[in-house]
């Protein structure tokens, strides 16, 4: 789709494209009220100053629509056709990879009660474990700081790609 494109969608389908990128309603509301866009990168600027108001709430109820790392997102909706097509860059095919991420995981959801989030696209495998078992050791603050910069990551470079052919 072209920026032109998105700018005149009725709200409720531009509304629709964008609320799969990220599980928080407020965002695509605030994205799509802000349209028409004179450029890609204002569009970008007003979609990342929109993720600085994600309160922990926010970033709880996002974590819900994202399968564990390593793990193939199921069913077919838009959020789980994007998350599987990120992790698919991973080439996960070592066994002993498969099993440090899945301890990996278990111990990050029991220490920090919330899914491990990172952005997986452009980063292999070891990269995504070793960030894992880094994270495992900071404050609960440190990490949900760390979770919120991810989180913005994923959406921009999801709402970025929406207009690849622009």
């Amino acid at each position: 789709m072209t920026l032109e494109e998105f700018n005149v969608l009725p709200a409720s389908d531009a509304f629709g494209l964008l609320r799969p990128l990220v599980n928080i309603p407020t965002w695509a509301k605030t994205v799509c009220a802000a349209r028409p866009f004179a450029s890609l990168e204002q569009a970008l600027r007003v979609a990342e100053q929109a993720t600085q108001a994600w309160q922990s709430p926010d970033i709880i109820q996002a974590l819900a629509a994202h399968p564990r790392i390593g793990e193939r997102a199921a069913g077919g909706s838009k959020e789980a056709q994007l998350s599987r097509g990120e992790q698919a860059t991973l080439n996960i095919s070592q066994q002993q990879i498969i099993d440090a991420l899945q301890q990996g995981n278990h111990a990050y959801e029991q220490r920090f009660g919330q899914v491990f989030l990172i952005r997986a696209k452009g980063r292999s495998s070891q990269e995504i474990l070793e960030n894992l078992q880094r994270r495992l050791l900071n404050s609960p603050q440190e990490e949900q700081a760390e979770t919120a910069e991810q989180l913005r990551q994923i959406t921009l470079l999801r709402f970025k790609e929406c207009f690849t052919h622009d």
